[in-house]
């Protein structure tokens, strides 16, 4: 089987690490492609039309893709357990929150590289944090994101911003 994968992506790491923790190492071969969202290489297209990473071609079987995806069906492969059943929908709900951890992370670096400055992300980012500010108070997100809690101070200032304030 062939893993494609590219650069430091948290869904590639998140595969990797189950590989490693159920011994599969020898079976799954690493292979680089481009993953960037202006021009995937076309050997992850035709593994995964999304274009996004990772992607496992399997040798008896049509490529599977999406992390989740790709972790069960090795969990499976190999009865590991990593998916218990007596936990299954808990297990599944964490995976799924971590996955939008992961997710939120990713735009965040997709948005400083490939975005430029004043453009429609960066309103959909701002609502997005004032949401979670009106919705979620006691979540510390400031404290654990200084430079994201420095960029919404600014942001959240604009007079848009001011006009369109959450109240409730």
């Amino acid at each position: 089987m062939k893993l494609l994968v590219a650069g430091p992506s948290p869904f590639v790491r998140k595969v990797r690490v189950l590989i490693h923790e159920t011994n599969q190492q020898s079976a799954i071969e690493e292979v680089n492609v481009v993953a960037s969202p202006t021009g995937p290489d076309a050997e992850l297209i035709a593994a995964n039309p999304s274009g996004k990473i990772p992607a496992l071609i399997r040798d008896d079987g049509p490529a599977i893709y999406d992390s989740r995806v790709i972790c069960r069906f090795l969990d499976a492969r190999v009865g590991s357990g990593l998916y218990p059943d007596a936990r299954i929908w808990e297990t599944l709900t964490l995976e799924a929150s971590a996955d939008a951890l992961m997710d939120a992370a990713v735009l965040m670096v997709y948005e400083e590289r490939f975005r430029k400055e004043g453009d429609m992300s960066h309103i959909a980012i701002g609502c997005a944090l004032g949401y979670l500010d009106l919705r979620q108070p006691d979540n510390d997100w400031r404290g654990r994101h200084d430079g994201l809690a420095r960029w919404f101070e600014v942001f959240d200032a604009r007079p848009s911003m001011n006009d369109t304030r959450f109240s409730g």
